[in-house]
């Protein structure tokens, strides 16, 4: 590992992860199906979650702090294909209490700081809170000692 160099996010929560999963819960799956299915939300999290609310983010937050002029119809195209990825989040959430199945995973915790912005500065947390288990399973991972040590530390 000696001159390794991590510079994306998910590589790096991977990385840490696998490095201290003796230490504590396993944030990567522990059969089979599971790792698979922590890859394949972490995944759709990147490609089909993030950039949606990347750009609804920075378009709404962002910008206008700095005074410059937010792109409204990109904001709404955003909101409209992050409303479907939600609804099968929702369906998912149906089955299981987290993305990957029973337990607390990678593929939840890469949410955490996307939705929070989202429902804080964004000012979109109907997306959330309309949909009965996006909304639990949000209310469970962001009650995460952890996270709010986290926000603690933000403020």
């Amino acid at each position: 590992m000696l001159g390794t160099h991590f510079t994306e996010s998910r590589a790096i929560i991977r990385y840490y992860a696998a490095k201290n999963a003796d230490y504590g819960p396993n944030l990567l799956g522990t059969t089979l199906e599971e790792k698979a299915l922590v890859d394949q939300w972490l995944e759709i999290e990147a490609h089909n979650f993030n950039d949606l609310v990347y750009n609804m983010v920075l378009q709404l937050v962002v910008l206008p702090r700095m005074g410059e002029q937010s792109d409204l119809a990109l904001v709404h195209s955003c909101e409209d294909k992050l409303e479907k990825v939600l609804d099968i989040y929702e369906q998912r959430l149906s089955k299981s209490n987290y993305l990957a199945g029973d337990s607390f995973t990678l593929a939840d915790l890469s949410h955490l700081p996307a939705i929070r912005y989202l429902l804080n500065e964004a000012g979109l947390g109907h997306l959330v809170r309309n949909r009965k288990n996006v909304n639990s399973w949000w209310m469970d991972i962001s009650s995460r000692p952890a996270w709010k040590k986290v926000m603690n530390l933000m403020d």
